[in-house]
């Protein structure tokens, strides 16, 4: 509980930074609800789940703090979540592997239609980067609404799938925002939703059962239906 408030107390750190303009204040407090899940995550079990969330976690500690450092660092940040989404992709497949074709629908229509809306504001050079961007966050939403039809405990899927869309909203909220049209009120949207979606995440692994876990060496075939 008391890494949570730590957690809480950096969420308004920040949205007090940003609301007074206090960029230095937003500077030091972003890592603080990332730093504080990482030790929350200790209380899961241990595991290659675990391991993976972990490294997603450092992953986008690491593009929290590019894109928050004072200078054009986005395509250095886009890069570290980008790997931190594999991450979360690769802790997914430990517990379910197969094809789950609803789920791949859902989350391709998703990527598809927020790679569209992005590319209709004008990419430029950052197109090809964008699309393998959309193409990762749409593999890592695909893996996580598949272990809804597997064999994960009930909890753990729907925090998960839960927390990834919600990480998958703040990735689409911040390239509207930055790329098709500025919006009022965009930094706290991307912000709450982006701490919101990497709780789910966290709380996932807590809620993760070593029971059902596959071997970390077994990578299986994608194939069946469950969802």
């Amino acid at each position: 509980m008391g890494t949570l408030i730590v957690a809480l107390a950096g969420v308004l750190a920040f949205v007090t930074g940003r609301a007074l303009e206090l960029d230095w204040l937003c500077f030091w407090s972003k890592p603080v609800p990332i730093l504080a899940l990482l030790f929350w995550l200790r209380g899961a079990p241990a595991g290659p789940y675990r391991r993976w969330i972990a490294i997603g976690l450092v992953l986008s500690l690491l593009g929290d703090m590019l894109l928050e450092w004072p200078a054009d660092l986005f395509v250095f940040g886009l890069g570290a979540f980008l790997l931190a989404h594999l991450a979360y992709l690769r802790a997914y497949l430990q517990d379910n592997r197969t094809l789950a074709p609803l789920a791949l629908l859902a989350a391709a229509g998703c990527g598809g239609a927020i790679f569209a809306l992005l590319a209709s504001g004008g990419l430029g050079a950052l197109l090809l980067p964008v699309a393998c961007y959309a193409l990762a966050i749409s593999a890592m939403l695909w893996r996580a609404l598949a272990r809804l039809g597997g064999d994960a405990s009930r909890q753990s899927a729907l925090l998960a799938a839960v927390g990834a869309a919600l990480f998958v909203l703040s990735d689409s909220l911040i390239g509207i925002n930055r790329f098709v049209t500025p919006f009022s009120g965009a930094s706290y949207f991307i912000i709450l939703s982006y701490w919101l979606g990497q709780w789910g995440i966290t709380a996932s692994a807590r809620s993760f059962s070593t029971a059902i876990a596959l071997p970390e060496k077994s990578i299986g075939d994608l194939t069946g239906n469950r969802l």
